[in-house]
């Protein structure tokens, strides 16, 4: 390999890319989490065809996001960390396909034609034998090889990565993270669960109490359990600091009804307001509770921030 490899490209339109961004191996799929099961079809895809150039086609926003936009945030990752998990794995090329109203009516058929064939002049395709695509996801994996053939795309159908729970899949992940078992969302994902975000200027009311913390709004995450989290905070630099998170609403200090994610930030004196962060969840210490006073909020404060200190040190 190169000293200093090439480092991914997103593209966020399917037209007309440049020749280098054309002919490629490419894995199909959402792609949520990038969890152990989609490295397992990333890799498949890249040993069916060595030669050519590693990609992902990817949609955004996620298609349910769309269909079913009451529905309560369930995102594990947003684009830029999904695109970053992409790349760890080796991905050259992201193609995030833009899930609009219109692409949404686009068959299964024009999509095989239009899209991966015209646009990305895919030169092999792998997806998961559940795959589905196309105009009310009219098209699965007997369409695919069919029209792949025909079209002179190879095709590698990768059969799921499972365990003793079964498939390992995005929607297992989420229920877990909702259950508090984050060391179990880190197994399968293969790396600690983390949200990314701006900070946010919050009501500072942790500083009066001597735990200053950074806030993040949930944005489109999924909101795992409430309660607190030994956490390990990534700054913009790449510089980690281990941490104390609290998820939840906050009901001794607020009455609001808008989780938010706030970080303590262990040894760490700087201003990270307007800073993209990303904080990884390692383990669930306690559920969210009201308290009293703010006196006996501050006591737990400490016994929490001493105890992921304990735990994050002992890792």
């Amino acid at each position: 390999m190169p000293d200093n490899p090439a480092p991914m490209q997103l593209f966020r339109d399917w037209t007309g890319l440049p020749d280098e961004a054309r002919g490629a191996t490419v894995a199909l799929g959402n792609f949520d989490g990038v969890h152990r099961g989609h490295a397992h079809l990333v890799r498949a895809a890249h040993a069916a065809r060595p030669d050519l150039k590693l990609a992902v086609l990817t949609f955004e926003p996620h298609p349910r996001e769309l269909f079913r936009p009451d529905d309560p945030p369930f995102r594990l990752t947003l684009s830029a960390e999904r695109a970053d998990a992409l790349a760890a794995l080796g991905v050259k090329l992201v193609y995030e396909v833009a899930f609009d109203e219109a692409f949404s009516h686009l068959t299964g058929e024009r999509f095989i034609a239009d899209v991966l064939q015209g646009g990305l002049g895919a030169a092999h395709l792998a997806c998961g034998p559940d795959f589905a695509f196309g105009h009310r996801r009219g098209g699965g994996v007997a369409l695919l090889a069919a029209r792949a053939e025909a079209l002179g795309m190879g095709l590698t159908i990768v059969p799921p990565l499972a365990d003793a729970q079964g498939p390992l899949s995005s929607t297992r992940i989420r229920r877990v993270l909702q259950d508090g078992y984050p060391e179990r969302a880190t197994a399968d994902l293969g790396r600690p669960w983390a949200i990314r975000g701006a900070v946010a200027h919050g009501d500072k009311r942790g500083r009066t109490i001597g735990y200053p913390t950074a806030n993040v709004a949930l944005g489109r995450h999924l909101e795992p359990a409430r309660g607190v989290y030994a956490a390990v905070v990534r700054l913009a630099h790449g510089r980690e600091h281990a941490g104390v998170a609290n998820i939840g609403r906050r009901p001794t200090v607020s009455d609001g009804v808008e989780s938010r994610l706030e970080v303590h930030l262990f040894d760490f004196d700087g201003d990270l307001y307007g800073q993209e962060i990303s904080v990884a969840l390692h383990a669930y210490l306690r559920a969210e509770q009201k308290f009293a006073s703010f006196d006996a909020l501050r006591g737990q404060i400490a016994a929490d921030a001493e105890a992921a200190r304990a735990l994050l040190g002992a890792r």
